[in-house]
């Protein structure tokens, strides 16, 4: 059996077209920016986390989190984030990405009220 040449593996490798990385949708219908998620839906990366969890403060919020708020979360954490690097959500609920780890917050949405 005779293998292909690496130059012609490559050249292969670059028609064939590249699959765009799919955002997931949230639980009320919209869908979360493709930066934030990092694949389907069931990743369990991004969801809508209870206005208990957040604290508006001066210029930003205060998110706290402990098992059982968000489906990657084993155990306590607490993040600062400034307004401005929220996002907007589409809907009056607060969203959570946490990526690639549960230490990691990867996108925060708020909704229109908290601007």
């Amino acid at each position: 059996m005779r293998s292909m040449p690496i130059t012609a593996l490559i050249a292969y490798a670059m028609t064939v077209p590249a699959l765009p990385a799919a955002a997931h949708d949230t639980e009320t219908g919209w869908q979360y920016d493709q930066f934030c998620c990092n694949g389907d839906r069931h990743s369990g990366d991004c969801q809508m986390i209870s206005t208990k969890n957040v604290r508006i403060t001066k210029g930003g919020y205060e998110i706290l989190l402990g098992p059982g708020d968000h489906r990657m979360v084993t155990r306590p954490h607490r993040f600062s984030l400034p307004q401005g690097e929220a996002r907007r959500s589409r809907d009056a609920e607060y969203h959570l990405c946490l990526y690639p780890t549960e230490d990691t917050l990867r996108c925060f949405y708020a909704p229109d009220m908290a601007f």
